[in-house]
């Protein structure tokens, strides 16, 4: 029987539970009054923050705390910023996030993207002009290759990973090997003529960086064809730092998978409609990507 004082010993709990949840909420956002979110660099800077502006206004109203949009200048800023803690929100590639994990960051992944066909992977292909005569990587012997970055799943690793199975040395196969520094940029390198293919990430035919160019007025997806396709590559994932407050972790995680449903333009700017709401994910996802980053570094000892 639930009597008078032991109803109120209950509620006298639940406030007691509710004030110490409030003061744990007030405890981090005393020590984080500014939460940085950070993007490796895919495209340029201007794209992004117009695409990702309603996110983080949208993540600033959930939290009830700043977020402030940080563009990279290349992979390893973003790595080198979750390791010192200055990041505390991350969208990395596969292969930057698992390069992150294997120097030491103490980060942890928990929302990854979503194809509109509900498959959680990529792929890397290599573009050349379309009126180039080469029909497969054997044909470029002796061109220039443009590369995005060394922490590109898409753009390096995954690349270098799959030549090493053809016996194919970059540094030896090709004429020069250049870093382009982002997707964009190895795109327009190629569309320039300052190299003669470039390795870029493709969802689909419907979905991929050139596509994403092209709705932009950067280049024509008729204007260029591929010669190699990898092997499907895991999605990149968000990751967050895990030495944070848990009712803050709780709390990023949340708003992030629930932008869906609670701002559904946010969600569809930065993603174009062309991307489903991000779903949960782990850290044992991208085991695959240690291992092969783990493998890449063993040809640059090598080498």
């Amino acid at each position: 029987m639930i009597t008078r004082r032991t109803a109120l010993a209950l509620a006298a709990g639940t406030l007691a539970f509710a004030s110490a949840g409030a003061a744990a909420a007030q405890d981090w956002k005393a020590k984080y009054p500014e939460l940085v979110f950070a993007i490796v660099p895919a495209e340029n800077a201007q794209g992004v923050t117009e695409r990702y502006a309603p996110f983080v206004a949208y993540l600033s109203r959930e939290l009830g705390t700043k977020v402030t949009l940080r563009i990279a200048q290349d992979y390893a800023a973003v790595i080198e910023g979750q390791k010192a803690g200055q990041i505390h929100i991350a969208s990395h590639g596969p292969s930057s996030f698992a390069r992150a994990l294997m120097t030491g960051a103490k980060i942890e992944a928990f929302a990854q993207d979503v194809n509109m066909d509900g498959s959680k992977g990529y792929y890397s292909v290599l573009y050349v002009k379309a009126d180039n005569p080469a029909k497969s990587i054997d044909d470029l012997k002796g061109k220039n290759l443009c590369l995005v970055d060394p922490n590109s799943a898409s753009g390096n690793n995954v690349p270098r990973y799959a030549m090493n199975k053809l016996n194919i040395v970059p540094e030896n196969f090709f004429s020069k090997v250049v870093y382009a520094g982002s997707h964009e940029n190895a795109v327009v390198a190629v569309q320039q003529g300052t190299c003669d293919a470039a390795f870029n990430w493709w969802n689909d035919d419907k979905e991929s960086n050139l596509m994403r160019m092209e709705r932009k007025g950067m280049a024509k997806y008729s204007d260029f064809k591929i010669v190699f396709k990898s092997d499907q590559i895991v999605n990149s994932p968000m990751a967050m730092l895990s030495d944070m407050p848990p009712d803050l972790k709780v709390a990023i995680r949340t708003a992030i998978l629930s932008i869906g449903q609670k701002d559904p333009e946010a969600l569809n700017k930065v993603l174009e409609g062309k991307s489903k709401p991000w779903e949960a994910v782990d850290n044992k996802a991208y085991e695959v990507m240690i291992e092969i980053n783990k493998f890449v570094d063993s040809l640059r000892k090598k080498s």
